[in-house]
């Protein structure tokens, strides 16, 4: 798949390849989700940047600008959306899930009493989000959270960093799950959650506070 498109925003990579997340998400899915959702925020991002000071910055900063500036919604939600899909790839991986390591195990203990209680919210707030949106394991003020956003918002819009995030808008999974949307949230948390880039997220956080 070519994923290059004209203008400064270009449509990422997969981590991995379209049919290696089957069968939590399928190949199909993947076509859809990624080669044609993703690309047409990006495609879209370029178009309604051209030629505004949006073009000239990175991505994450068009996010963060653009939701202070009313007259770039239309920016913002493509920007985010891009930011959010990619986050999402590789916040995900072949063969992932299971129970994390390290201070991001201690952390989840700390803040959740014990990695099932913590898989049980994380798949709730995924399944609590009314229409379309993504569910977030965060740190906020030096805490773990858990937290969901509707449509395109996005915690680095708010200052807060993202550690994982599901997407559930219903063409992440229609076509897998049709409307069983705690299905498709408990699968990928059990078995496609990449704790390394968990991990990652919260070394580049900072230390936590105590809980």
């Amino acid at each position: 798949m070519n994923a290059k498109v004209s203008g400064p925003f270009t449509l990422p990579p997969l981590p991995w390849d379209e049919g290696a997340l089957d069968p939590v998400i399928s190949a199909r899915t993947m076509s859809f989700h990624y080669g044609k959702h993703h690309k047409t925020y990006v495609d879209k991002l370029n178009e309604l940047s051209a030629g505004t000071k949006y073009a000239e910055m990175p991505l994450e900063k068009v996010v963060v600008e653009a939701a202070k500036d009313e007259s770039a919604k239309k920016i913002f939600n493509n920007a985010a959306q891009v930011w959010n899909h990619t986050f999402f790839w590789n916040a995900m991986k072949p063969g992932g899930g299971g129970k994390p390591t390290g201070e991001l195990a201690a952390a989840i203990d700390a803040s959740f009493g014990s990695y099932d209680d913590f898989k049980k919210r994380f798949a709730q707030t995924a399944v609590d989000q009314f229409g379309s949106g993504w569910a977030w394991l965060v740190v906020n003020k030096g805490k773990l959270a858990l937290s969901s956003t509707s449509n395109a918002a996005t915690p680095i819009a708010e200052g807060i960093t993202p550690l994982l995030t599901i997407d559930v808008w219903e063409h992440a999974y229609y076509l897998d799950y049709q409307n069983k949307r705690p299905d498709f949230a408990n699968a990928v948390i059990e078995k496609l959650i990449n704790w390394d880039h968990a991990a990652a997220q919260l070394r580049g956080a900072g230390s936590l506070k105590a809980a």
